[in-house]
């Protein structure tokens, strides 16, 4: 636990998520991170009674990168107002197939989540029940068969980027759910959270952190070598 903690102070911790944990737990009962976490601190700082820790945000299991959690209450009702507000950057980095696509973009679709299948429905225009989702990417990088986005998001809606990459015809790599060919090995998608930005919640000063991606893949680690 220790090597994925990204940034830690009093009020708030972020940790650079794995592929395959789950930020909180759910229903396939599988131990989350949220608990990871508690049970790390608790035996860190030798403490006696509960750990609180409350999740800020969240990114899908499939995904890896950074995501907060709040270490005090105060912490947590600040960043929860300030995910709403957007008023916390999010930068995504995505692997997807090298298409003849414009170099920088700025999509705007609209998202109805399908509960049945857990998919995100995308509609051109404004639909009944789905909410509108924005986002600019620009091509950072070319590879041989696939192409590195830097994605800033200006809405957070469910499985956001998946579904609007795989509407405009470049799924992300290993994203079966949204039209990729094939899986990755460990079962991932490569789409990672690489950079927040904000004012912290309490000392009021700028944070930013970077995560690096997943070591374990050769694309991901030919894409940080900018």
């Amino acid at each position: 636990m220790e090597e994925q903690i990204a940034y830690e102070d009093n009020h708030l911790l972020v940790v650079n998520k794995k592929v395959g944990q789950l930020v909180q737990g759910d229903k396939t009962g599988d131990e989350s991170l949220l608990e990871s976490i508690k049970n790390f601190i608790k035996k860190r700082d030798a403490k006696p009674g509960n750990v609180f820790l409350g999740l800020v945000h969240r990114i899908d299991r499939p995904t890896s990168g950074l995501v907060i959690y709040a270490k005090t209450s105060k912490a947590l009702t600040r960043l929860t107002q300030m995910v709403k507000n957007r008023e916390i950057e999010k930068t995504y980095w995505a692997v997807v197939p090298k298409e003849m696509i414009p170099h920088s973009q700025k999509l705007i679709h609209y998202l109805k989540k399908n509960e049945k299948n857990n998919k995100a429905i995308v509609f051109p225009k404004a639909t009944e029940g789905a909410k509108e989702a924005i986002l600019t990417y620009n091509v950072i990088k070319s590879l041989e068969n696939y192409m590195l986005l830097q994605i800033d998001l200006e809405t957070g809606r469910h499985h956001q980027i998946r579904a609007q990459l795989s509407k405009i015809g470049i799924p992300i790599k290993g994203d079966l759910k949204y039209g990729a060919p094939r899986s990755n090995p460990d079962g991932g998608i490569n789409l990672h959270a690489r950079m927040l930005k904000f004012i912290h919640p309490v000392t009021k000063e700028e944070i930013e952190i970077v995560a690096s991606v997943p070591q374990n893949d050769a694309i991901w680690r030919a894409c940080e070598e900018i």
